[in-house]
């Protein structure tokens, strides 16, 4: 007998008693090798019935080595303490109340880490049971999470350490000393204070928006947008902090679409993208600002379109991929790496698209499109 049949009349089995005929796996057309947890199934004697693919993926074990062996054989599960789970267990002679085991983490043999969970199927509430079945799921996924939160609580701890210390150093200097400084020295140092102020509560605003963007919670205002005056608003602040006028050049190609989105928003992705090119390019920063096409099939099909390049050395082919991923930083200049996984966020929750590529001058090129987005009540 193929191993596919052996898995196809294990899943028939699995069903105890009567049951109607759309019931189970089998009833409704799924084979078990189309799900995606492993599935191992052993019948009222404790021999495994049903081995999916899945299961023969995560352990690493043929499913016509496992089939007709018993369960403790076939899955032999220890605890993260090195004790036998079977034997803690004991699905087959322990409580007659019990209907389900929570997920954990347990270890097959090698040491390799699987999460399973399992339900006991009965004839009725306290009976024998009839059947046992096992889920089983392979922990990469999750030990990928774990990481980049271990990650993110480093990556603020850090860049939480440096501004706090200053502001404390400088607050405690003060007061400890006030009347030795002169108003030039006392000025310096709590304009610095106030910049390393500034600099916490921005790492907090990127900490609460990477929040909303991961749970599905962040919530847009939308309103009437000019992109092209929200464009010009940046370059004039970055002129008078000190930068030359020449360095910006800003096209709007005429007409553009209504806009309507979170001007809040808006302001945070241009910010972030310019201050990019400013921070980690060279040369003339240009920003074209162009009606375009949505860029997903909606009923309002028209967009507005934002490209920002510059002349530096761009990002190089091989980070291309990664650019807006948490922590990712395109030179040592300082920052978070935070500033471009949110800016993606933003736009996809207007409904938007953003993508990196090389600019006509060499320099790293990022270019977002926002659909209209106009209220249904206008529509």
């Amino acid at each position: 007998m193929s191993v596919g049949t052996s898995r196809a009349r294990g899943a028939r089995d699995v069903r105890p008693g009567p049951v109607p005929p759309h019931d189970g796996p089998a009833g409704l057309g799924i084979d078990p090798d189309d799900l995606p947890d492993g599935l191992v199934v052993a019948d009222e004697h404790g021999q495994v019935i049903c081995f999916n693919a899945a299961a023969e993926r995560i352990t690493a074990v043929r499913a016509e080595d496992a089939l007709g062996r018993r369960l403790e054989k076939a899955l032999p599960l220890e605890d993260l303490e090195g004790r036998r789970w079977w034997q803690l267990t004991d699905p087959y002679g322990g409580l007659a109340t019990r209907v389900r085991q929570p997920e954990r983490n347990l270890l097959l043999p090698g040491g390799r880490e699987v999460l399973v969970s399992a339900r006991y199927v009965r004839d009725e509430p306290t009976g024998p049971v009839q059947r046992f079945v096992v889920s089983l799921r392979d922990t990469e996924a999750r030990r990928r999470t774990e990481r980049s939160h271990a990650e993110l609580i480093a990556t603020v701890a850090h860049e939480l350490r440096s501004p706090l210390t200053s502001v404390k150093g400088f607050t405690a200097t003060l007061l400890a000393k006030w009347e030795r400084f002169t108003d030039d020295q006392k000025r310096l140092m709590l304009e610095t204070v106030d910049a390393d102020a500034d600099r916490v509560t921005r790492l907090i605003a990127e900490l609460l928006d990477i929040s909303r963007i991961d749970s599905g919670r962040l919530e847009l205002r939308r309103q009437p947008v000019d992109m092209g005056a929200a464009v010009g608003r940046h370059i004039q602040a970055y002129v008078a902090a000190g930068q030359p006028a020449d360095k910006f050049l800003l096209r709007i190609e005429q007409p553009l679409p209504a806009l309507w989105a979170d001007p809040d928003k808006v302001d945070q992705v241009l910010s972030n993208l310019l201050e990019n090119a400013v921070r980690h390019g060279e040369g003339t920063v240009t920003i074209d600002v162009t009606p375009s096409a949505s860029p997903r099939e909606r009923e309002d099909a028209a967009g507005t379109s934002v490209t920002v390049g510059d002349e530096g050395p761009g990002i190089p082919e091989e980070s291309m991929n990664r650019v807006f991923t948490r922590f990712w930083r395109g030179s040592k200049r300082g920052g978070t790496g935070l500033g471009l996984y949110i800016v993606k966020g933003i736009v996809e929750a207007h409904g938007g698209a953003i993508t990196v590529g090389r600019a006509p001058g060499g320099g790293a090129e990022f270019r977002f499109t926002l659909p209209v987005g106009t209220p249904a009540y206008l529509q």
